[in-house]
C-alpha cells in the first residue's frame, strides 16, 4: 500500500466528485491508462476506482466517485464525510483494461464509466492515432469531465445527453470503424450489452463495474492446500475460497468480492480452478472471491 494525502475534492458533475491524492512519502507507483487502485477508506471499507489523471504525474493520483443512491458505504462516505488533509492508503495500480496498440480507436463511455477512458483518449491522441470518444449520459450536468474533454480534444469528443439527443447509433459507428480499429467501452450494463451486440468481440474491450450473470453447477466442497504454510483449508459448499482462507488465518486482500477488480488474485500450483470472474485470470492464477475448484484438491502458493 502507498500512503497518500487527500489534497483536493472537486465537484465534476451533479452527484460526482474527483479526488486528488498526493503521495505522502515521495513519488507514487507508475501506472498506464485503464489502471485502477484500491482506496482504503477510514470507515474500514476498501473500494476500487479507475485512475483518471495524467500517467506522467508521479506525485498524485486522480479518481472520480459518483454518489450511488444504493451505496454500500463507500461512495456515501466519500461524498458526505471525507475531507481534504485526510491520510488514505492506496494500493499499487492494477490494470485489467489495458490500452493495446491500434491504428484507430473508438472509445464509448457511459456516465462514471468515463474515468478509465479519460487517460486512454489522451494516450491515443498523443500516439498520433485517430481517436473518437462517444460519451453518453442523461444530461450534460451529470457527465463528469465533459467540459475538460471537449476543451482538450475538441471535435474528437461527441457528447450524447440522452434527454436531449437520444442514444448513439452503435450500428452506424460499427460500420465506419476501420478493420484494424479497436473499441474500448466502460459504462452501465445496458450499454455494455448493446456494445457487445454491435461490435465484433475480437475488436472490443470492455470494463464492467458489475459482474455478468453466469450459470454454474451446484457448488461442492473441496480442499485448498497452502504450500508455504502447510495448512489445509476446507472450503464448504456455502462459502467462498476467500472467506475460507481468511477464516483459517491465511489473509488474502480483497475488494469488490464480485470478480471484477482482481485484488484477491492468488497463485494456483496444482488442481483445476473453476474461473467465475469477469476479467479473465491469467494462467496459474485465480480470483478467489468468486472462483472455485473443479478438482477435490487445489494447491495454492500461500
Amino acid at each position: 500500500m502507498q500512503t497518500t494525502v487527500l489534497e483536493r475534492v472537486e465537484q465534476v458533475a451533479d452527484g460526482a466528485v474527483s479526488l486528488v491524492l498526493r503521495g505522502a512519502g515521495g513519488p507514487l507507483a507508475a501506472w498506464e491508462p485503464g489502471a485502477h487502485v484500491d482506496l482504503a477508506l477510514p470507515n474500514w471499507l476498501t473500494r476500487q476506482y479507475s485512475l483518471c489523471g495524467n500517467p506522467a504525474d508521479h506525485d498524485s493520483y486522480r479518481v472520480a466517485v459518483r454518489h450511488d443512491r444504493l451505496s454500500r458505504g463507500g461512495s456515501e462516505y466519500i461524498h458526505l464525510f471525507l475531507r481534504t488533509g485526510r491520510t488514505l492508503d492506496v494500493s499499487l495500480p492494477r490494470n485489467n483494461f489495458p490500452l493495446l496498440p491500434a491504428p484507430e480507436y473508438l472509445f464509448i463511455a457511459g456516465g462514471i464509466g468515463i474515468t478509465p477512458i479519460v487517460p486512454m483518449l489522451a494516450a491515443a491522441v498523443e500516439a498520433g492515432a485517430p481517436a473518437t470518444l462517444v460519451y453518453v449520459g442523461r444530461t450534460l450536468a451529470t457527465m463528469p469531465f465533459a467540459d475538460e474533454l471537449r476543451a482538450n480534444h475538441g471535435d474528437r469528443v461527441r457528447i450524447y445527453a440522452t434527454e436531449d439527443r437520444g442514444r448513439p447509433d452503435l450500428a452506424a459507428l460499427a460500420a465506419t470503424l476501420s478493420p484494424q480499429g479497436l473499441v474500448y467501452c466502460c459504462g452501465p450494463t445496458s450499454m455494455l450489452d448493446a456494445v457487445e451486440a454491435a461490435f465484433p468481440a475480437q475488436r472490443l474491450h470492455v470494463e464492467r463495474f458489475q459482474p455478468t450473470v453466469k450459470q454454474f453447477a451446484p457448488d461442492q466442497p473441496f480442499e485448498v492446500h497452502c504450500v508455504r504454510s502447510g495448512q489445509i483449508v476446507r472450503v464448504g459448499a456455502e462459502e467462498s475460497v476467500l472467506d475460507a482462507l481468511n477464516h483459517a488465518g491465511s489473509r488474502v486482500r480483497s475488494g469488490c468480492r464480485e470478480g471484477v477488480c482482481g485484488s484477491c488474485e492468488i497463485t494456483v500450483v496444482d488442481g483445476e480452478p473453476e474461473h467465475r470472474d469477469d476479467i479473465g485470470a491469467p494462467p496459474g492464477r485465480m480470483y478467489c472471491c468468486v472462483s472455485r475448484s473443479l478438482s477435490g484438491r487445489l494447491v495454492v502458493d500461500l
